[in-house]
């Protein structure tokens, strides 16, 4: 049998944090390949954006030889490539997230130049791989709109050209294949998980007006609000802490691994009231260890919850939302047993069932 030979490749993650931290590591420490890695910290996305290539230029050994670029969305791929000029190695972009479909934060305006960037950059690229069909197929369904704000020469060719080197790969989890450990939930009342970001696309005030309702209906729960907080701490976060301050388990962001997922095997329930999600680790992983998902019937949901699920735990507006809520916290035990087919359905984005299709594109960028 042939041995297949050990490639060297190299990473710019300019926003190194949240499911960009969590990928960078998780393919780093699966793939059968060596990769060495620059970062730059997980704040101020839009100066990583215009400015991360001219840092990482700098920091690049141009004396090592590497066999292919691995870089992700939030930098310019085109400059890079500019300042290094005919040696630099091909390149492969995997998108997170992109600045077309990105919603805006309340009160902001769209800075156009951010989806220019995304698009010269996946035109520079080699290879194009998006975190999920969903996000893929959002992205080149949002293009012809956005190039139609041009007031002439509009640029129609970028769609082809960028689509054929284009596909999409989920990100791995950070936990076992195979099915899954069902541990006995002992929280009583039901631990409610909130592990997303803290900030407004994962819409927080949604989250909190459900659970307002269901306390209005007499029925009891506790909180661990967990998830990254970049900057800093939104209101809603602030206010929830003084008004379920004898309900909350944990308040804030938790930087043990081990710590962390304790707390998923803990929790009974988890939501998402989402306004942006392209894949959704964060759901993902809590479903793996246990937790029942409440989750929107959009975005990249019903695409990694299997369909034979999505009556029970994917929901249409607020008021499906409650009512979900509300027949889960009452009738725990009898669902979350009834869900352990749907806790072993997570098994399949473990890192080990992802990572040949990576290890294949990395390959076939060197070849």
């Amino acid at each position: 049998m042939q041995c297949k030979r050990t490639l060297k490749f190299l990473m710019l993650e300019p926003f190194y944090g949240g499911s960009h931290k969590n990928f960078a590591q998780g393919l780093i420490s699966h793939t059968r390949h060596n990769i060495d890695l620059l970062t730059l910290p997980a704040r101020f996305w839009k100066w990583r954006m215009r400015g991360a290539a001219l840092y990482f230029f700098k920091k690049i050994s141009f004396n090592i030889k590497y066999d292919g670029l691995i870089i992700t969305d939030l930098m310019s791929l085109a400059d890079l490539k500019a300042l290094w000029g005919a040696s630099c190695p091909p390149a492969i972009v995997y998108f997170h997230e992109n600045q077309l479909t990105y919603p805006l934060a309340p009160g902001e305006k769209m800075d156009f130049q951010f989806g220019f960037t995304d698009i010269t950059t996946a035109l520079a690229a080699d290879r194009i791989i998006f975190n999920s069909r969903t996000h893929k197929d959002e992205f080149f369904s949002c293009l012809p709109g956005f190039f139609k704000m041009m007031p002439e020469f509009q640029p129609k060719w970028v769609h082809e050209a960028i689509l054929h080197k284009s596909d999409f790969i989920y990100p791995g989890c950070q936990f076992q294949a195979g099915t899954a450990v069902f541990e006995d939930k002992k929280e009583d009342p039901p631990l409610i998980i909130w592990n997303h970001r803290w900030e407004f696309d994962k819409n927080p005030g949604a989250f909190f007006n459900v659970l307002d309702k269901i306390l209005e209906k007499g029925l009891d729960f506790r909180l661990a609000l967990l998830g990254e907080n970049f900057q800093k701490v939104p209101k809603d976060f602030i206010a929830a802490q003084k008004r379920y301050k004898d309900k909350i388990l944990c308040y804030g962001y938790v930087e043990s691994r081990e710590e962390y997922t304790e707390w998923l095997k803990r929790g009974s329930i988890i939501i998402s009231t989402a306004k942006q999600e392209n894949f959704g680790i964060s759901v993902v992983e809590a479903v793996r260890f246990g937790c029942i998902p409440l989750l929107p019937h959009r975005l990249s949901y019903p695409e990694i919850i299997p369909s034979c699920f999505h009556g029970d735990f994917l929901y249409k507006d607020e008021t499906e939302l409650m009512e979900k809520l509300s027949n889960i916290i009452s009738d725990y035990k009898k669902i979350r047993i009834k869900s352990k087919p749907l806790f072993d359905a997570m098994g399949c984005f473990a890192w080990e069932n992802i990572i040949d299709r990576y290890d294949e594109e990395l390959e076939k960028l060197s070849q």
